[in-house]
């Protein structure tokens, strides 16, 4: 009789912690990890294109140094600069990051002017292939960017949702992550002169 009170009880017990989100939460915030490894992944390979894409642009404009200087410099401070999946939950360091990627972004637009100035620069099929590189990099960057973003809404709301919120609560303390935002000034739609 022991044996079956004890048992039915097991159930009760594991049917119950079945219901309680922690698992789930659990795999909402392995998700979130693998997403940002993905944001990382493509920070990452352009960081990998931009030296190639630097040492073309050179070899066309040599007196074009503070460009290419501030391309090397933010490539540097953004390959200098890691973050860990306990940053994720830290506001500031967050923030850091992503100035340094804005930084990277911008020095690589004054590059792409300088470009504009070189037309024989433009017709060398190497810059081309850089080019068209460097152009879907930053698109996977923004869709890995939105992947992120999209992971940690349902990280967030899993946490805070019932009875989920009841088990963080209780059992796992988890903070809300942080989705990417974007810059400072981004709103603003650049203004193209000819």
């Amino acid at each position: 009789m022991k044996k079956i009170v004890f048992f039915l009880l097991g159930v009760l017990v594991l049917s119950t912690l079945s219901g309680c989100g922690y698992n789930s939460i659990q795999a909402n915030e392995e998700a979130v990890f693998a997403a940002w490894g993905n944001v990382e992944a493509t920070y990452q390979r352009r960081a990998d294109l931009i030296p190639n894409l630097v040492e073309v642009v050179k070899g066309y404009a040599k007196h074009e140094s503070d460009t290419l200087t501030a391309v090397t410099e933010a490539r540097a401070k953004v390959g200098s600069m890691q973050i860990s999946k306990e940053a994720l939950n830290d506001p500031a360091t967050f923030a850091k990051f992503q100035q340094a990627q804005g930084e990277l972004s911008g020095a690589l637009s004054r590059l792409m002017v300088v470009v504009e100035r070189y037309p024989d620069l433009k017709a060398n099929q190497n810059f081309l292939d850089l080019q068209n590189q460097l152009e879907g990099t930053e698109n996977r960057i923004n869709v890995a960017r939105v992947r992120y973003n999209q992971a940690v809404e349902v990280f967030n709301v899993s946490i805070r949702t019932f009875p989920n919120s009841l088990t963080n609560s209780m059992l796992l303390h988890l903070q809300r992550k942080e989705p990417f935002k974007a810059d400072e000034g981004s709103k603003i739609a650049p203004k193209v002169k000819f």
